[in-house]
């Protein structure tokens, strides 16, 4: 993952420096305040050779279904085969903030998916007020030879039945355990094949500790509501709240978390031990997985981050 708050300076080196040491994918991040998602990934894009950019994710109600396929159309066609975009309802409270908060957000997504995979296979869609009005459709020469991927990025029970009913697949935000994919792939209950893009803080090190000691401070959110979804198939969920609880802040969270803990809400140890846990997570229904770098030198954790990798 090429995180949120990198600088400006490290944002194209990081996605080169991926791609040199192998990686196959880099997922690039759209948070309100932060950078946009499409044009990180149209830079990325630009300034590689191969790999596969993820855009995870845009929230459905800021752009329209049109403006999303035709910039997503645009990537694709100049960069075939290596764009995979992912779309979700976005932060509530920042949506709402902004006054696009859907009144009936299952439906919405739901039509939403819909409308963009249709534009992006050079078809048409009805118009939104109008169901008399021409179609709206993509010019025959912006419609790419190969569609993008669209995924969503969602965590409730029935917004992940809508992606597996209506995605390519689906991605499933951090602490991404066993536990938590085998739950949402039961809720998600695709009938065909279906991409499952897994998201972990992850830290890389011969002494496990340390990298135990690196990745705390990426699960300073895991005890928070909004994570409820990832933390509760998981059998230490209330050791894991009651310690939240004791705490007067994150950072103290954090901080007291055994080792244990983190080793199942993170991707951490030696390279054997997270090769170990790729497996496991493979196993439970993952078929992609997004690492998550953390510490003040996302650049700089690559190469050990990249020590997981398989051999080529």
């Amino acid at each position: 993952m090429l995180p949120r708050n990198i600088s400006s300076a490290q944002l194209l080196p990081f996605a080169q420096r991926a791609e040199q040491l192998g990686f196959d994918q880099v997922w690039v991040v759209e948070d309100l305040a932060f950078r946009g998602g499409i044009a990180q990934a149209a830079a990325v894009l630009a300034s590689t050779t191969s790999i596969r950019v993820g855009v995870g994710i845009l929230p459905a109600a800021a752009r329209t279904a049109a403006f999303t396929a035709m910039e997503a159309a645009t990537l694709a066609q100049l960069y075939p085969g290596r764009l995979d975009l992912g779309v979700g309802h976005g932060m509530p409270a920042w949506m709402q903030a902004l006054g696009v908060w859907p009144t009936t957000p299952l439906t919405f997504l739901s039509e939403y998916v819909d409308e963009v995979a249709t534009l992006l296979r050079g078809a048409g869609v009805p118009h939104a007020t109008d169901p008399d009005a021409p179609l709206t459709s993509l010019d025959p020469s912006a419609v790419p030879e190969v569609a993008p991927s669209i995924l969503l990025g969602v965590r409730g029970p029935r917004s992940l039945a809508v992606s597996g009913q209506k995605a390519d697949g689906t991605i499933l935000a951090e602490p991404s355990t066993p536990e938590y994919i085998h739950a949402a792939l039961g809720a998600i209950d695709a009938d065909g094949p279906h991409r499952l893009v897994a998201y972990n803080i992850a830290a890389v090190d011969d002494d496990p500790a340390i990298a135990c000691a690196a990745a705390r401070p990426g699960l300073q959110w895991v005890a928070e509501p909004d994570a409820a979804p990832h933390l509760d198939p998981v059998d230490i969920s209330d050791e894991v709240r009651a310690l939240r609880a004791a705490c007067a802040s994150r950072d103290e969270f954090v901080s007291r978390l055994p080792d244990s803990w983190v080793a199942r809400l993170a991707l951490v140890g030696t390279p054997a031990q997270v090769r170990a846990r790729l497996d496991e997570l493979d196993a439970a229904g993952a078929t992609d997985h997004v690492l998550i770098p953390v510490g003040g030198d996302p650049l700089g954790a690559l190469p050990s981050l990249a020590r997981v990798l398989p051999p080529r």
